[in-house]
């Protein structure tokens, strides 16, 4: 964790728990469904509705944080990620985030497309939960 996301108690900022989980998303569909500009490139777009931290135990200066995501609950045009932030090897906190995928135009709600939501169970069915 980098000093400037710490707070003046020299932990790290609530703040911060959400663009951890931003970036693991980003990297789970990097790695799992072709980037998130894959989606993009089809008129799509991923909505962020709901977010969700638990604070287990404080992250500090210095920790070497290691983010887990997992994506569950698709269905329609609904889907929610899972995650668990760990600092050697113990969970210091957890959370989640719902979305829902729209036209990129005109933000409608749109089904989550066909491709991307066989890359999500394909990858569910292979990685351990967090």
């Amino acid at each position: 964790m980098r000093f400037a996301e710490t707070d003046a108690q020299g932990i790290a900022h609530n703040s911060n728990y959400f663009i951890w989980f931003e970036v693991a998303r980003v990297d789970y569909l990097e790695l799992f469904a072709g980037g998130y500009q894959r989606l993009r490139d089809t008129g799509v777009e991923a909505l962020v509705l709901e977010t969700h931290v638990r604070y287990l135990q404080p992250a500090r200066f210095d920790d070497r944080l290691i983010v887990h995501a997992r994506c569950v609950d698709v269905k329609g045009a609904r889907f929610r990620y899972e995650y668990a932030i760990e600092r050697d090897g113990a969970v210091i906190a957890d959370g989640w985030t719902a979305h829902a995928t729209v036209d990129g135009t005109n933000l409608r709600p749109t089904r989550v497309p066909t491709w991307l939501g066989e890359a999500i169970a394909s990858a569910e069915a292979r990685v351990p939960s967090p």
